[in-house]
């Protein structure tokens, strides 16, 4: 158990929750509290069950292309609530399907400006999310050492 909370749903209009479904099931099975808010979760559920739950991150997905629209905003309204430090990340079809192509730099840089501690693409597995959020969480990795 990591004693690590974490906030998770799909924001906006967006139905598709498959990939947040799976990733909320790897951040169980690797030891975080997980409060999974379903699909089309507005940007004041996600701050009302940060606070609720003293969650130490959000993890919002979008699949249907508008991710960076629907999370304007976030990182305001978190600082708002007396979130100011919880780790925001965003993954999925964050934007246009060409734009996440041909320009993923740029999309990066979009979410970083808006408040967002990371952004993932659709092709992310599991085990790189948790990696990561553990590192940005100050989680130490067992030793291998026995």
């Amino acid at each position: 158990m990591t004693g690590r909370k974490v906030v998770i749903g799909t924001i906006g209009s967006d139905s598709h929750m498959i990939g947040a479904w799976v990733l909320t099931n790897a951040l169980k099975e690797a030891g975080f509290g997980v409060t999974f808010l379903g699909a089309v979760v507005p940007q004041e559920e996600f701050v009302n069950a940060a606070v609720e739950t003293a969650a130490d991150a959000i993890l919002v997905s979008s699949m249907y292309g508008m991710g960076i629209l629907d999370c304007e905003g976030l990182r305001e309204r978190c600082i708002e609530a007396g979130l100011s430090d919880i780790v925001l990340y965003a993954g999925g079809t964050v934007a246009a399907p060409l734009e996440l192509e041909k320009n993923w730099p740029e999309v990066e840089k979009r979410f970083r400006q808006i408040g967002f501690n990371r952004v993932f693409p659709n092709t992310v597995t599991t085990d790189e999310v948790i990696r990561v959020l553990k590192g940005d969480l100050g989680i130490a990795e067992p030793s291998e050492e026995a």
